[in-house]
């Protein structure tokens, strides 16, 4: 039983998706749980301004995208003349974002987890203030998620619609004429593929020489390949000096990132995307015997245990990918410390996906970032053009690849550029977990006609005899 002198058992600091799934969880296993948030709605960035609006809006203007370009035709589907309703493509966006929201709502009724509404800091370990009121918890997990990293000396302005951040460009009030990204990245790359298909210019300036930084480097090459075949346009090596804003328009000055010569870019809105920062600000962690990172993070032990007893971090201000699925499991995983159980989260497995079209998914180490481990490899590579369900639907971009050890033959990363790459990675992050090899993927069944038989082909490519190719 729980020390009766606490008001709670768990207090979890943050709603999003490891927050509220962590209060969940502890509430599951007999804790009396209360989680702090200080939106008006559940679910924190993930659900009110990130991963689900972001979807929505990447889902409804595929479909525009499908309708005005003519691509149907082909397949004997004729349409008239396509009209963009971009009040009700918002309003649709806004409806997925309240079900869920609400959903988190009715989940917390359901399994007796009280919300405490408003902002949470410390007074000491055990007690920490929310709003107005002043609570105690046996136990504190801090799970506040992360924010827009903001550039130096770049005002943004929701409101104006000019200068945005990602929560801006969810929200633009009009299909931009020019749309500049800073940052080829995730965020990026996702939001300038919304606005894009529904008429924009897009132009991205990346810093490094690549876009998304950190993936597989036969990934990025035809990622950006395939986006420029899509019409955006990129300036890689590119810094970005400054912004200004006159009217209803943005200058954005840029120049070589090993130095040259200045230009400006004329832009309707400018998304400024690089990179996220932990949100600690206002937890007054000093309080609570805490301090963070130079990159101000949280470190916990593989228990998610704060240097403080009970006290507790989870997902995006703890080190480690800011992804919401990985929060989720650790929210899991804390709960279940927190009730004497034994909570597990490989971090050496966690998929990242971009939804763009097609999507980019990967999952592992990257073929680079094996070798650099002292791994000899052998790499298998599928292209979807060999894929015969990919080919009815004429949507042949993309590939698998699998990066294996070349001794033992286990797989150590998976990496696919495909319309499913989302859905096809679970595939490989389940064979992973259980140790799987190449050769276990190849000689495993898979139905035909899918996409997933490119995973078979790419595994069956690392041993050299794909059937298809």
């Amino acid at each position: 039983m729980a020390d009766q002198t606490y008001d709670y058992d768990v207090l979890v600091i943050g709603s999003g998706p490891g927050g509220y799934v962590a209060a969940i969880r502890a509430a599951q296993l007999g804790l009396k749980t209360a989680c702090a948030e200080s939106r008006e709605t559940l679910g924190g960035t993930c659900l009110n301004i990130g991963c689900i609006p972001s979807k929505a809006l990447l889902h409804a203007s595929e479909y525009y995208e499908e309708a005005a370009s003519g691509t149907l035709a082909k397949f004997g589907v004729k349409i008239g003349k396509t009209e963009l309703d971009l009040g009700q493509m918002m309003a649709e966006k806004t409806k997925a974002v309240d079900e869920l929201t609400g959903g988190i709502e009715y989940l917390f009724k359901k399994n007796k987890v009280t919300w405490l509404k408003g902002r949470a800091s410390f007074e000491n370990a055990h007690k920490i203030k929310v709003g107005d009121e002043t609570v105690t918890a046996k136990s504190v997990v801090i799970a506040t998620g992360s924010s827009v990293m903001p550039l130096p000396n770049v005002e943004v302005d929701n409101d104006a619609g000019i200068v945005v951040d990602s929560t801006g460009a969810l929200a633009l009030p009009k299909v931009p004429e020019h749309l500049v990204l800073i940052g080829g990245g995730v965020i990026g790359l996702e939001l300038g593929s919304v606005w894009r298909r529904l008429g924009a210019k897009v132009t991205c300036v990346e810093f490094l020489d690549q876009i998304l930084p950190g993936m597989d480097g036969d990934v990025r090459k035809e990622a950006a390949k395939l986006f420029k075949k899509q019409g955006i346009e990129f300036k890689t090596g590119t810094k970005v000096t400054g912004v200004t804003v006159k009217g209803k328009k943005a200058s954005v000055t840029v120049e070589p990132a090993k130095g040259g010569n200045a230009e400006i870019i004329e832009a309707d809105a400018v998304l400024v995307c690089i990179g996220r920062k932990p949100n600690t600000d206002g937890l007054k962690l000093e309080a609570a015997g805490l301090n963070t990172t130079d990159r101000g993070m949280i470190e916990v032990d593989d228990r998610f245990e704060t240097k403080v007893d009970d006290v507790y971090a989870i997902g995006d201000v703890t080190p480690g990918l800011m992804l919401a699925h990985r929060a989720e499991d650790e929210g899991i995983a804390v709960a279940e410390n927190i009730a004497g159980q034994t909570g597990i989260v490989n971090h050496a497995i966690i998929p990242s996906v971009v939804y763009t079209h097609p999507e980019i998914a990967g999952v592992g180490l990257t073929e680079e970032d094996a070798k650099k481990a002292g791994h000899e490899v052998a790499i298998g590579k599928f292209p979807f053009m060999g894929n015969s369900r990919a080919k009815t639907n004429r949507d042949t971009d993309g590939f698998v690849k699998i990066v294996a050890d070349k001794d033992t033959d286990r797989v150590l990363g998976v990496h696919i550029i495909s319309t499913l790459a989302g859905t096809m990675i679970a595939q490989a992050a389940t064979a992973m977990e259980f140790g799987s090899t190449s050769e276990d993927i190849a000689y495993t069944c898979h139905a035909h006609p899918t996409h997933a038989e490119a995973m078979k082909e790419a595994a069956m490519a690392v041993r050299g005899k794909p059937i298809h190719i």
